[in-house]
């Protein structure tokens, strides 16, 4: 029997593993299932060509593809995944400006939400260190680094001038590699508009806990890229950890203080906040899934990709015998995902996940790489051209391509440009002015802060525990917004301005970080919520 058109398939992620998992289910189901990918932002991003956004040799636009151009007859949908109640098969989710709760239904429920950076382990990390996961990091870590050469170029303190041009990278795998290498690319081709700084200035510096670089390579291609960043002027720090990071050093496990206004973490990857609260079967974070990519002991919950923990063969138990968080990986998981899901929608036999690597490739900057297809070892020019063939083949679309390879081509021939590019952030407490009659939220939106009256007079609705509801005027010097920080996050009333009106927001995070830093405040607000609820912090 065809299977249902009301069959619902809900994808969590668009990245390699949802992007492509949404692409092969289409193809493969067509009308017959109704698809949906559900995603934080409206874009796919190409993730190898990150390191080569942040050193300017290719656009940003270039790196990313809009999900709906890629996935024709998928609905894609903008939102922040909240929960998932499994029993009702449901996905909550906060939608739209006002960060509306809103409950996806779905039949077949694919998780392909990947992992985060969680740098906490080391002090100091997190609050200093820059990472390579998204395409704001990369652009970030460009504005960072022609920033650090402004200001290099301008000191007159030695010191300060040898901490801004030393830059870190922590983390000797491939990501670490080719940021560090496309950072001195960056770096030695911008420094003919910084006359005041001399080459043997420039200390990039990697970082690896491991006794040799690229550890998913032949050792003999490792000792190459080490090689040839030393030879680019790159210093590589094996057997090394780091044990603290601040806004001006880092201090390494051997003891040594290392200067630095610059440190780049490819380390870290964790499981999503998601994953972890779910309660489904998992080890260390990743889910556990069966060869057919079901999770264990759930018939219509899949998961792929970076999430998900995939047995390559029965009884798997070493690291070998499961699937590498992989581009190339998830690529084909998402093809046995879709015949599995298909046959599972036509009560037919599902198939295991049988794929074996390819090899791996790795650029180094300056013309050079290392790579392994099929057992074959290449490294120096040759790997590098095959780096930029096999991931120009890769890019989704032909414009996209015809625009990457010209831009390679020009890159080759001129300079660099120093343009700091991006918008900049803004601030997390800001002024905000309201007409009479506008709405700030209302009841079950995402709390986004915490609201203090400057001027004019808001109407707060709420419903008591009696169920009944309740009305409340919030003056000059009153606040509102606060209780539900420190709770489920889901706002329990209604605001809205009485008259024109300012006032103080300070956003959620930030909000946090003041109850925790400044103990008077911290206090005010305990004794608060300790106490009988008031009516103007119920929101």
């Amino acid at each position: 029997m065809a299977p249902s058109p009301t069959q619902r398939i809900l994808i969590l992620g668009g990245g390699f593993a949802g992007m492509f998992a949404a692409r092969e289910l289409s193809r493969s189901l067509g009308k017959g299932a109704e698809i949906e990918l559900i995603n934080e932002v409206n874009f796919f991003t190409f993730q190898p060509l990150l390191p080569e956004v942040a050193a300017g040799s290719i656009s940003v636009r270039d790196a990313v593809a809009p999900l709906r151009r890629l996935l024709p007859g998928v609905r894609v949908r903008q939102a922040q995944i909240h929960d998932i109640d499994t029993a009702r098969k449901v996905v909550i989710i906060f939608q739209g400006l006002q960060r509306r709760y809103t409950e996806v239904p779905y039949d077949h429920l694919v998780l392909a939400l990947g992992q985060v950076s969680d740098l906490s382990r080391v002090p100091g990390l997190a609050a200093h260190a820059l990472t390579m996961k998204t395409l704001s990091d990369a652009l970030t870590l460009r504005n960072h680094v022609i920033d650090k050469l402004e200001h290099a170029d301008i000191t007159a303190l030695p010191e300060v001038k040898k901490e801004l041009l030393t830059f870190t990278v922590i983390g000797g795998g491939f990501s670490g590699v080719e940021t560090a290498g496309e950072m001195l690319e960056l770096i030695h081709k911008s420094l003919v508009f910084y006359p005041n700084i001399d080459k043997r200035e420039i200390n990039v510096q990697v970082v690896e806990f491991a006794d040799r670089l690229l550890g998913e390579l032949p050792a003999s291609l490792a000792a190459y890229a080490t090689k040839q960043l030393q030879k680019r002027g790159a210093r590589v720090l094996l057997n090394t950890g780091i044990t603290e990071a601040t806004g001006t050093a880092m201090v390494t496990t051997s003891g040594e203080v290392i200067g630095t206004r610059t440190i780049v973490a490819t380390i870290g990857n964790a499981p999503s906040p998601l994953i972890r609260g779910l309660g489904l079967p998992n080890d260390r974070g990743r889910l556990r899934v069966d060869r057919r990519l079901r999770i264990e002991g759930h018939e219509n919950i899949w998961s792929l990709g970076d999430a998900a923990q995939i047995p390559l063969v029965e009884n798997a138990r070493d690291r070998a015998d499961f699937a590498p968080p992989t581009a190339q990986f998830a690529v084909r998981e998402a093809r046995t995902l879709a015949r599995n899901l298909k046959a599972a929608l036509h009560g037919l036999e599902l198939a295991p996940f049988v794929y074996r690597s390819k090899g791996a490739l790795a650029s180094l900057g300056g013309h050079r790489g290392v790579a392994e297809v099929y057992g074959l070892r290449f490294a120096g020019l040759p790997a590098w051209l095959l780096w930029r063939a096999y991931y120009l083949g890769f890019l989704p679309g032909f414009a996209t391509k015809v625009r990457v390879g010209m831009q390679w081509l020009l890159d080759s021939m001129v300079g660099r440009s120093t343009v700091q590019t991006g918008i900049r952030q803004g601030p997390g407490t800001r002024y905000l002015r309201y007409r009479a009659g506008d709405r700030v939220f209302e009841e079950g939106n995402r709390a986004d802060g915490f609201y203090a009256v400057l001027e004019g007079a808001f109407e707060l609705r709420y419903r008591n525990d009696d169920g009944t509801e309740a009305l409340h005027h919030i003056a000059p010097g009153g606040h509102f917004g606060d209780r539900v920080l420190f709770g489920n996050g889901l706002r329990t009333g209604t605001v809205r301005a009485l008259e024109d009106s300012l006032v103080l927001m300070i956003g959620a995070e930030d909000f946090r970080r003041l109850h925790e830093a400044m103990p008077p405040v911290r206090e005010y607000f305990e004794r608060r919520r300790a106490g009988p609820a008031q009516e103007e912090s119920a929101a």
